[in-house]
Formats: C-alpha cells, structure tokens, sequence
C-alpha cells in the first residue's frame, strides 16, 4: 500500500529550484521527487531493511561500515568499553521504570 509522505516549510527558493528540475526533466514536482527519493534510496544500503549486504562489500567504498566492523576498529587501537560504577543505573532499566510508571 503506497504511503503517502510530507514536508513541511519548505523555502521558497529550494521549491522553485525543484520546479525547474522537474520541468528540466519533463516531470511534474511530483514526479520529481519521487525520482529523487528512488535514487537515493537505492545509493546506499538501508541498515533497517533486513537481508544481507552485498557480498562484494562495494558499499564500504562509499563510507558505509558495518557495527561489527566500526567495533572491530577501535578494539584494534586499543579501545575497551567503560566500566559502570556501582549505584549507576543502566539506560535500559531507566527506560523500564519510565514505561512502567505509565
């Protein structure tokens, strides 16, 4: 089921741009924008789309590096987690109590 998307104040000289652009490309401003958002969603991997990256690792070329990875360098340079002090409390059992106290 399509979706349908908003934004907001949007400044008069970007939305003029866009226009030009669409007129450039023989589309309306709708069309426009969604050509736009096509390729951008497709640019990139989406890390809240499920499956795996692509095997090649091509994606790493554009800056994108998996958690794993991101870890994987810092331990390498030395890097260990801090220790909690005692009396601390952990975020998950803040976000608890929060929610428990609906």
């Amino acid at each position: 089921m399509p979706v349908n998307l908003s934004i907001k104040e949007v400044p008069e000289p970007l939305a003029d741009r866009l226009r030009l652009r669409a007129e450039r490309n023989h589309r309306s401003l709708q069309g426009e924008l969604m050509a736009i958002i096509e390729r951008a969603a497709n640019e990139s991997p989406d890390p809240l789309v499920p499956g795996p990256l692509p095997a090649n690792r091509e994606w790493q070329h554009r800056g994108w590096k998996t958690v794993e990875d991101l870890v994987a360098e810092r331990r390498a340079a030395g890097w260990r987690p801090a220790a909690v002090p005692p009396g601390v409390p952990l975020a998950v059992d803040i976000i608890r109590a929060d929610r428990d106290n609906r």
